[in-house]
């Protein structure tokens, strides 16, 4: 078929594979050849764009390697080169699944019909931002848990795909974290997270996408091998233990560097990362906005300099939500920073972005003054404070966030989340207690606005602590909304207030000030909502344990009879824990 010789043979068209061909034919590599069992790839404008040869539907059957080449004998022919990568995906072997998700839990496969399903990918390999992008492709919702994934560790490809699925909000990344269990919830499987900051979240279906720990034997392949020449035949995988005899194993993410200098030195430079690892250069900055934001700030306002209202406009995508979830916003560590701090690693972070959590806040009334629909809105709201630096910790994202301005462009997460939503209020006439810190009055403007919309009949109360009157940037809002709907209730109050007594959110409750708005905490009929200062919430060690010191409200409520909505059990107190 091709007796001729051929510079390089890449062996399975994965985002790895193309990667080093693409980088071989930019190097000037005149021919190079990709053999691929399947029918097709993921990005197939890549195969012309870079005027690769891909062979597809043949399978590879033997690789002899010698001081003249390396010959590779497939289904259809074979094929003399100076050098062979062997590119393909080598998925670990299934793990046990409980029966009770039986269908819903994939280990090396991907549901067969994802549309209009949420799926969520465990792994921080190649394989996991092929099959990222591809349920993405078929309509998935998709949520990556990558589990501290390296980007510079990953192929070219890679790299750029899934950098494009988090611009253009088809998926969301979690880069950081990975469940440390799968549950069963209403029949469908529950992922909880060890990291408090990442929430527990459900899904239709949970695809387990890791790398076997040890690189396959040939045998094992069902090809055979005869290698006389060491290091004419490459394996591009995460596995770094020693292959076979004389079977090289690289890493997707430098992999052509390795091959090139062996084998091809007369080419030209390998491919280096982009102008944006230039710290400090204008036109780099410009194209790494240009690269990672995907939405713009529409709305930016100062409650006071340290305490701000946002609105944020994808790109693409819609705001759909539910009152109570959140969304990440991001910023790169090239944008400037409002104040003298000096942030860790700078010099190797700078090209990258950072994004943080925050729950969706509520405008509260439309440009005519009537409520807002969050379903109709093309904008979310966020309530952000400026977190100061300190000698422990130095704060990433609200000190850029803090130089920014209306029109100014921004990263926005492609997916909205959270269990902590208005989901478990069924009965329009039972109390709902929606208790804050700060910030944390944000998911609650939201819910505020939804239960008053749809006629809520029962009492609804929204208390707030801060440290002065002045950190209560929607209090006018509420203010209003106490006139017009006679069973909502709005408590604000001050822990550093000149002149006014310190109170706390416990004191609400101890001292019965419910009770005289005519409130009766009736677990019965009560939903409470906590969110924002662990302290004030107060949450029992490991969820079973003793309650801390001082007594939070968690602990004050268990007296009284209610119960915790923990991961397996429904309760009535809900929480989002801020920090």
């Amino acid at each position: 078929m091709d007796d001729r010789q051929i510079g390089l043979v890449v062996i399975g068209g994965s985002f790895a594979g193309l990667s080093v061909a693409i980088e071989a034919r930019e190097a000037g590599v005149a021919e190079v050849v990709v053999v691929h069992p399947g029918a097709g790839v993921l990005i197939p404008d890549l195969i012309g764009q870079h005027a690769i040869d891909v062979r597809f539907r043949e399978r590879v059957i033997s690789i002899t390697s010698s001081d003249a080449g390396v010959e590779v004998v497939t289904s259809i022919g074979r094929y003399n080169a100076r050098a062979v990568v062997l590119a393909d995906h080598f998925v670990d072997d299934p793990a046990v699944v409980d029966p009770a998700l039986a269908g819903k839990i994939h280990h090396g496969t991907v549901p067969r019909e994802p549309r209009d399903l949420d799926i969520l990918v465990i792994g921080s390999g190649e394989l996991a931002i092929e099959w990222s992008m591809q349920l993405a492709h078929a309509g998935a919702g998709v949520v990556l848990a990558a589990g501290g994934m390296d980007l510079d560790e990953r192929s070219r490809v890679a790299r750029s795909a899934l950098l494009r699925l988090e611009a253009e909000r088809r998926a969301t990344v979690l880069w950081n974290s990975v469940p440390d269990s799968i549950g069963e919830l209403d029949g469908h499987p529950m992922a909880y997270f060890e990291e408090r900051r990442t929430p527990d979240l459900q899904f239709d279906h949970v695809v387990y996408a890791a790398e076997a720990a040890r690189a396959p034997t040939m045998a094992s392949l069902g090809v055979s091998i005869d290698i006389d020449r060491p290091d004419r035949v490459f394996m591009v995988t995460d596995v770094q233990e020693p292959g076979e005899a004389g079977l090289r194993l690289l890493r997707p993410g430098s992999a052509w560097p390795v091959v090139r200098e062996l084998h091809f030195p007369e080419t030209a430079a390998p491919y280096r990362p982009p102008a944006r690892w230039r710290p400090g250069d204008e036109t780099t900055i410009d194209e790494l906005r240009t690269e990672y934001y995907n939405a713009t700030i529409t709305h930016f306002e100062r409650s006071h300099s340290d305490l701000w209202m946002i609105r944020v406009k994808p790109d693409h995508g819609d705001t759909s939500h539910l009152p109570g979830q959140y969304a990440s916003l991001g910023l790169g560590y090239w944008e400037p920073r409002s104040d003298n701090a000096s942030d860790p690693g700078l010099a190797d972070r700078w090209g990258k972005l950072v994004r943080r959590s925050y729950s969706i806040s509520s405008r509260i009334y439309d440009d005519y003054g009537y409520l807002t629909d969050a379903a109709t809105s093309d904008e979310l709201e966020f309530y952000v404070v400026l977190v100061p630096p300190s000698a422990d910790r130095v704060p990433v994202l609200t000190p850029r966030l803090a130089l920014k301005r209306p029109g100014d462009r921004i990263y926005l997460g492609p997916k909205v989340a959270g269990r902590y939503t208005l989901n478990p209020v069924t009965d329009p006439r039972s109390t709902v207690l929606l208790l804050s810190t700060g910030t944390g009055e944000a998911p609650h403007n939201a819910m505020v606005v939804e239960l008053l919309r749809k006629g809520h009949m029962g009492p609804i109360v929204s208390a707030v602590s801060v440290r002065v009157m002045a950190d209560l940037g929607y209090e006018a809002q509420h203010a209003e909304l106490v006139t017009r709907y006679a069973n909502y209730h709005y408590l604000p109050i001050a822990t550093r207030e000149p002149g006014i007594p310190k109170r706390y959110i416990q004191d609400l409750i101890r001292d019965g000030d419910l009770a005289e708005l005519g409130i009766d905490l009736d677990p019965d009929r009560t939903h409470v909502y906590l969110c924002g200062n662990p302290a004030m919430i107060g949450l029992p060690e490991d969820g079973e344990g003793p309650f801390p010191e001082p007594t939070g409200v968690v602990e004050l409520l268990v007296d009284r009879g209610f119960t915790l909505d923990r991961r397996n059990q429904r309760g009535n107190i809900h929480y989002e824990e801020y920090w």
